[in-house]
């Protein structure tokens, strides 16, 4: 028997992110001037973007999809399902102006910029990516947590262990999740795109999916598509950056980072470099 190469943590979260979330409150005020600068960066992509059906949003990314199931093991149906019903078949907002496509929050590890939306709390923090694929690909990265870890052992064509199985493990609290996403996979004919695969091919994919796992635990995890390392100590202030972004971002106060840099009020331009770490 091929002895299971990872420490299995069991973890169970009471929300549909189950990273460790950050806890630092944003004021209704900051969270729309932060929202307002992510949509004027975004403004040309805003004004282009196309509203999808169901079937039309299926067409679009089930390639996406499909390329992350060979990667991870995630079937892609599940993927397509999560993010027909996450994003309204990609008409959210957090879909439009953050190419968010699966409601993921800000962790710990997060150092993307961000979108505030009421969900759970007040002005609960997502993620925002650059483009769609990019959130895509942040699903399956953000999945490969340890208490994810036992569903890397199902096949990658299992997509009802895989909707009990995200349930739980702690990604959504609606207690009919499983079923919600069963019921959409089931309408719209996503399991055609998963794949099934040998019993050498599931070990080899198994073990390198759960290596990684296993090598993240007790380790901080590495935001997978920011361009900034967390822990350099100059940040230069990019477009749609606000003060508050950027200390949420290094995990210090607005006061910390204004006292670093000598600065007596909260603006910032773009180009600007400031200092980030103590």
């Amino acid at each position: 028997m091929r002895k299971t190469i990872y420490l299995f943590i069991a973890v169970v979260c009471l929300s549909s992110c189950s990273a460790r979330k950050k806890t630092t409150t944003v004021s209704n005020r900051d969270a729309k001037r932060n929202n307002s600068n992510i949509q004027k960066a975004n403004k040309d992509a805003i004004a282009n973007y196309r509203s999808y059906n169901s079937l039309e949003y299926i067409d679009r990314f089930k390639a996406i999809a499909i390329q992350e199931m060979n990667q991870y093991g995630i079937p892609a149906s599940i993927t397509l399902a999560q993010g027909l019903f996450e994003s309204g078949a990609g008409n959210s907002d957090l879909a439009k102006y953050a190419n968010n496509h699966f409601g993921i929050k800000c962790t710990s590890d997060w150092t993307g910029k961000s979108y505030y939306k009421d969900d759970d709390n007040v002005n609960d923090c997502f993620r925002v990516y650059d483009n769609p694929e990019d959130s895509f690909r942040d699903h399956s990265a953000f999945l490969k947590r340890k208490n994810y870890a036992k569903l890397f052992e199902l096949d990658k064509n299992d997509y009802e262990g895989w909707a009990y199985g995200l349930k739980k493990a702690g990604y959504a609290t609606n207690p009919k999740y499983p079923q919600l996403l069963i019921n959409i996979i089931v309408k719209y004919n996503l399991d055609q795109y998963d794949r099934p695969e040998g019993e050498i091919a599931k070990i080899k994919r198994e073990d390198r999916v759960l290596s990684q796992i296993n090598d993240s635990i007790g380790k901080p995890v590495q935001d997978t598509l920011s361009k900034t390392p967390p822990d350099d100590k100059i940040y230069t202030v990019k477009q749609g950056d606000t003060l508050y972004n950027i200390s949420k971002r290094f995990g210090i106060t607005v006061d910390d980072l204004k006292a670093l840099n000598s600065m007596s009020d909260n603006g910032i331009k773009i180009g600007q470099k400031l200092v980030v770490v103590k």
